[in-house]
């Protein structure tokens, strides 16, 4: 009985193919030689599994299916996506687009040097903080300010340094969960404070506070409920009532407001997302938030306040690992700048653009492109049709955006499948499936995106 892997070409005899012959001058030997090895193990697999493997034009395939791994190989992890979903904060995909502005200083400060840690006037050393802190005390109103790599990170600095070895009182409606499944009784342990819980999960009143605070008592927290609501019977205390009580027994209150709104949304019919200065305004002593949600800007955890918290929280040598990189911190100067005139914001930061974009608008655009895919054969229907979007990133979970999308049905390909060529093709892109179509919502792409997306299409339903 013949041997059926004698029909696999020798791991050489692949490598001296011509078409890898001309890819030694740019991809490592050791590379190649996998990518050989891994191609003839699968071919191996095939056969040991009773599948057959056809001898002709067997190298030629072989060799193809090499190059087409090595081609993916090539590829970075991390790459561009068009985000049809219409979701403006999209959590999977970076949340906040960064302006232009934003983005050409991140890319100067990566490319190069510049004064990060120096004082230009006296040739001293400085800190890293002093770039934004102003423009973050303008925007909250607060004395002080600093800032750290994520909002997570933020909270677990300021109860580290606030109420280390104390107890902190929460109520229990807001002991939220996060992205990742971070839980705020997680992360007040691993800042070493304790919780006590006051209230029930519905109703909060001010005396369950004024009960819990006593003796070991180090700050009083309000979260946000960034990304869930409680409705019908409920109660909470609101942060100025929360103040009085911190004021009244020396403690200080801290105010996690998670996303925190830096332009006024209730044009849009959005309420309920807490203002970045309301806090300080009601004299909380610590105002904590991102800057890669409702700011629009890059990932931050935002930590306005009180001068002398704000000194002893940097005095803490955990703030040395949680601090931003330079690129950082050049795209959040320029996004801080941009909030001086909040009507520059919201027209040049692009969640503002995109969450601020009229109906009318985005039908036109929809209806423009639909009819660029209509051209298309591999289609068996396009339709313009009314949706919803959310915002997203933990934002105003609750309230619809209405939107428009392009609902596509391609001829030979499923939805699903159409869906997946979408995500894996050059380049990516991310949409949403629903009642058999394929829909993108142009909302969330950039116009400079509309050919790449529509070629996108056509290689994804050929």
């Amino acid at each position: 009985m013949s041997n059926p892997y004698r029909v696999l070409p020798a791991v050489s005899q692949v490598l001296e193919h011509p078409e890898l012959v001309d890819a030694r001058g740019h991809i490592p030997h050791d590379e190649l030689l996998t990518a050989v090895c891994s191609e003839l193990d699968r071919l191996r697999s095939q056969i040991a599994a009773g599948e057959s493997v056809e001898e002709a034009e067997l190298l030629s395939q072989l060799v193809r299916q090499v190059s087409v791994q090595l081609e993916k190989n090539s590829l970075p992890l991390l790459q561009p996506v068009i985000n049809a979903t219409g979701i403006v904060l999209h959590t999977n995909l970076g949340r906040s687009p960064m302006c232009e502005d934003a983005a050409q200083a991140a890319y100067e400060a990566a490319r190069g040097y510049l004064n990060l840690e120096l004082d230009l006037a006296t040739g001293k050393r400085s800190s890293r903080q002093n770039p934004v802190r102003d423009g973050i005390c303008r925007l909250t109103g607060a004395e002080a300010a600093t800032v750290v790599n994520n909002c997570a990170a933020a909270t677990i600095l300021v109860l580290r340094t606030l109420a280390m070895g104390k107890e902190v009182v929460v109520s229990r409606g807001q002991l939220i969960e996060i992205g990742g499944s971070f839980r705020i009784p997680d992360i007040l342990a691993v800042s070493g404070a304790t919780l006590r819980e006051v209230g029930t999960t519905n109703i909060t009143r001010a005396r369950d506070y004024e009960n819990a605070v006593g003796p070991n008592t180090g700050a009083i927290l309000r979260v946000h409920a960034s990304n869930y609501r409680v409705s019908g019977f409920t109660k909470s205390v609101g942060i100025e009532e929360l103040v009085t009580i911190g004021r009244k027994h020396n403690v200080p209150v801290i105010d996690d407001i998670g996303s925190g709104a830096a332009v006024d949304l209730s044009g849009l019919g959005f309420t309920g997302e807490p203002d970045v200065r309301e806090g300080i305004r009601a004299g909380a002593d610590v105002v904590l938030f991102s800057g890669d949600k409702l700011l629009g800007g890059p990932q931050a955890g935002i930590i306005a306040g009180r001068k002398a918290l704000i000194d002893k929280m940097e005095a803490d040598p955990l703030m040395r690992a949680l601090r931003l990189d330079k690129m950082t911190l050049a795209a959040l100067e320029v996004t801080l700048r941009m909030h001086r005139d909040p009507a520059r914001a919201a027209a040049e930061l692009p969640i503002y653009s995109m969450m601020l974009a009229p109906l009318a608008e985005l039908r036109t655009r929809a209806e423009r492109f639909a009819e660029r895919l209509r051209a298309i054969p591999s289609f068996a229907r396009v339709e313009v049709l009314d949706d919803i979007a959310y915002v997203g990133g933990g934002s105003l979970p609750d309230q619809a955006l209405p939107t428009t999308v392009v609902a596509m049905a391609a001829v030979e390909v499923s939805d699903a499948e159409f869906a997946r060529r979408l995500r894996v093709g050059q380049p990516a892109v991310v949409c949403r499936v629903r009642n058999g179509t394929v829909r993108i919502d142009l909302r969330t792409v950039f116009e400079r995106q509309e050919d790449d997306l529509l070629h996108a299409i056509i290689r994804a339903c050929g």
